[in-house]
């Protein structure tokens, strides 16, 4: 079992930068691979950025050059560097692990943080 607290959302406005940061349970965090989801209202879940064991990373075209995954295994953190931000980012941002290789699919992850909330003015 895994339990994941994202945290770091908030509002900034088009153009800023934010890093969230999501803090796992357990002693087993290097054995997953991590990812960050995010989700808009009426929209559906869409995939943002995977990091996989050994630090493979793969974005979605839409963050990147822009995104920046990275992983803390020693602190069981997973953090995401939001730089030049734009309204269309705005959506509740979810942390995900999963046992396997990097996915794009949602459905692929076992466990899944509450979510944070960002918010780029325009």
């Amino acid at each position: 079992q895994v339990q994941l607290v994202e945290s770091g959302g908030g509002l900034v406005q088009a153009g800023g930068s934010l890093r969230l940061s999501c803090a796992a349970s357990g002693r087993t965090f290097s054995r997953y691979t991590m990812g960050w989801f995010r989700q808009a209202p009426g929209k559906e879940r869409e995939f943002v950025a995977a990091i996989s064991q050994t630090g493979t990373t793969y974005y979605a075209d839409s963050v990147k050059g822009r995104f920046t995954i990275s992983r803390d295994n020693a602190k069981n953190t997973v953090s995401l560097q939001m730089n030049s931000l734009k309204p269309e980012d705005t959506a509740v941002y979810y942390c995900a692990a999963d046992a396997g290789g990097i996915t794009i699919r949602p459905d692929r992850y076992d466990y899944w943080g509450q979510g944070t909330q960002v918010t780029v003015s325009s």
